[in-house]
């Protein structure tokens, strides 16, 4: 069979709204508005005026179930459905005991919304690796792996600097010493191959709000065992059966079912069966090679433009480019002016490139970035 391929021209076209003829390169943040989602939203709002909308809500529970595993390779009974990927931590560590293996191995570069989950174990040790300045090589982790290590959080891609790390060789280095293995990989689905039997991690989370082409308020969690201690964060569709509707009594899943709580967004939830349908269209090989490409066009274009940027190499770059500012907001909103769509945090702006991402977008950041140097009298990576 041949395998799927895209253009980003035809990608383009499925945008729509006012995203429709500006440069969205916020992917890393937020998603485009696209049509796929506008049919998917409209589908929602039918099936509300008609009766059994929670029979349909469930239905397109199970096709985003179904074609996240199918993205990353996994059986849908090893995935949960999730609000976000904080709930999905605390899913993955709360209960553990946390005895001769007290050690809960995380990076200065984690998302701070994960960080905070790992910090607020009793009785985990958290132990950072990485620099003071938030940076990280699967260096850093093997080198702080030790026998007293129990739990391993990783980033596939660091959200701030689009640092790809290495993730099945700090797996497998951490299983070594006998700890299990958390990936966060919102900044990874959706454009790059990304397979849980080539990583061999316990955990994986992603989710629908960025690259993967839906709503915010959706994350899956993939769980290689599905059928440890129960979780003390539930709720009704945790249960074994959660149309039974008993008030009394808590049974609990084999499944991976048994890390959801409450009804989810279900704007997110329609929007996400969308998204996942149309990155199933994509080759996600193909994919990787065009952002690479033109993460590799924009660095050496803003570098030669005096920008500071943080890139890395090929085959450990993200699909977005982190250009160094103090000011970043100021950037930003100066390009969002100009219909160009960025995504600052703290002292990076954030270009983030997808299967839509044309060449041109890049041409249209790059020459705003130095019309805003002009107009500011300013010099890249300063004020």
């Amino acid at each position: 069979m041949t395998a799927p391929t895209f253009r980003p021209a035809t990608v383009r076209q499925r945008l729509t709204g006012p995203v429709e003829g500006s440069t969205h390169l916020a992917a890393c943040s937020v998603a485009p508005r696209t049509r796929d989602m506008d049919d998917a939203v409209a589908t929602m709002l039918d099936d509300l005026s008609r009766p059994g909308f929670w029979e349909a809500c469930e239905q397109q529970m199970i096709t985003a179930r179904r074609l996240f595993a199918g993205l990353v390779g996994a059986d849908v009974d090893q995935v949960a459905i999730l609000p976000n990927a904080g709930v999905a931590a605390h899913q993955a560590v709360a209960g553990r005991r946390w005895r001769r293996r007290r050690d809960l191995l995380t990076t200065t570069a984690e998302f701070p919304g994960i960080a905070h989950v790992w910090q607020a174990q009793s009785g985990a040790t958290v132990r950072w690796c990485g620099t003071t300045a938030g940076r990280v090589h699967e260096g850093d982790y093997l080198r702080s792996l030790t026998t007293h290590t129990g739990f391993v959080s990783v980033p596939a891609v660091t959200y701030r600097d689009g640092a790809r790390l290495d993730v099945r060789r700090i797996v497998d280095a951490a299983h070594a010493v006998g700890a299990v293995v958390f990936v966060d990989a919102y900044q990874a689905a959706g454009v790059m191959p990304l397979r849980v039997d080539a990583l061999r991690c316990d955990y994986l989370v992603a989710g629908t709000g960025k690259y993967l082409l839906g709503l915010p308020g959706l994350a899956f969690l993939y769980v290689r065992d599905p059928d440890g201690p129960a979780p003390t964060l539930t709720g009704w569709l945790g249960r074994t059966d959660p149309h039974a509707f008993r008030t009394v009594g808590l049974d609990t899943p084999a499944q991976a079912r048994r890390y959801e709580t409450g009804t989810p967004a279900v704007a997110a939830l329609y929007t996400a069966a969308a998204g996942l349908a149309r990155i199933q269209t994509l080759d996600l090989t193909q994919v990787r090679r065009h952002t690479q490409r033109l993460v590799a066009t924009a660095a050496m274009r803003l570098a030669g433009q005096g920008e500071t940027v943080r890139v890395h190499p090929s085959d450990a770059q993200g699909a977005h480019l982190a250009v160094v500012d103090p000011y970043a907001e100021d950037i930003a909103r100066w390009l969002a002016g100009r219909t160009i769509v960025t995504a600052p945090r703290g002292e990076v702006l954030r270009l983030a490139t997808h299967a839509y991402t044309t060449d041109d977008d890049i041409d249209a950041a790059c020459e705003a970035i130095a019309s805003y140097r002009h107009h500011t009298g300013t010099r890249g990576g300063h004020r």
